[in-house]
């Protein structure tokens, strides 16, 4: 009996084990195409990823003004929120003058190619007992050095010494350096994140 030419067929189906797949001459030529387009499309991931992370770090200090916010009037008791662009830190805590330790007390550290400035508030709105502008001075913890600060009061506003803006700044070699701002709001009552360098207006 002649056995029939062609694949072999099952319930009138082709037998899956005998079909037939990719040669490893196509599997090449498919890996060296996604080669070439990775290729082609990494520097625009890689900047699309950078500004991701700048993006992410100005909405971190955002919320966590909102949250300082959110305690001093849940709480009662004042609020601060260093920075210190030196160091590339900042954080939020009690008012050490209310309280002598906070158990809630969040610190965070900018990723390395991004740097933080703040804006010197204007003299004219410093409260007399301050020495220097906008500065604070504690004996313990990370206000035991100059460093700027926002003070939420207890019922959510923000004290008019407090700097206009924060700047997080992109460094970048290879291209002009990405920048955002988290500013005053109109009303000044809270802050938001700006991509222009905000106007600073008159109190």
């Amino acid at each position: 009996m002649t056995s029939p030419t062609g694949p072999s067929r099952v319930n009138g189906r082709a037998d899956p084990a005998r079909r037939r797949g990719f040669t490893l001459i196509e599997l090449i030529l498919v890996m060296a195409m996604l080669l070439v387009v990775l290729s082609l499309a990494a520097p625009s991931l890689a900047r699309f990823f950078r500004g991701r992370g700048l993006d992410a770090e100005a909405t971190r200090f955002l919320a966590l003004t909102r949250f300082g916010q959110s305690r001093a009037v849940s709480e009662g008791m004042p609020m601060v929120l260093w920075i210190d662009q030196d160091q590339g830190r900042y954080g939020l805590q009690v008012d050490a003058t209310y309280a002598e330790d906070d158990p809630q007390t969040v610190e965070f550290e900018v990723k390395e190619n991004l740097q933080i400035e703040v804006s010197e508030p204007e003299l004219s709105a410093l409260a007399p007992a301050l020495t220097q502008p906008g500065r604070l001075v504690s004996e313990t913890g990370p206000l035991s050095r100059y460093v700027q600060s926002l003070r939420f009061t207890p019922d959510g506003f923000v004290n008019e010494a407090a700097p206009e803006w924060v700047a997080f700044r992109e460094l970048q070699e290879d291209r002009e350096e990405a920048v955002l701002w988290v500013a005053r709001t109109r009303n000044r009552l809270g802050y938001e994140i700006q991509t222009n360098q905000p106007i600073l207006l008159r109190r």
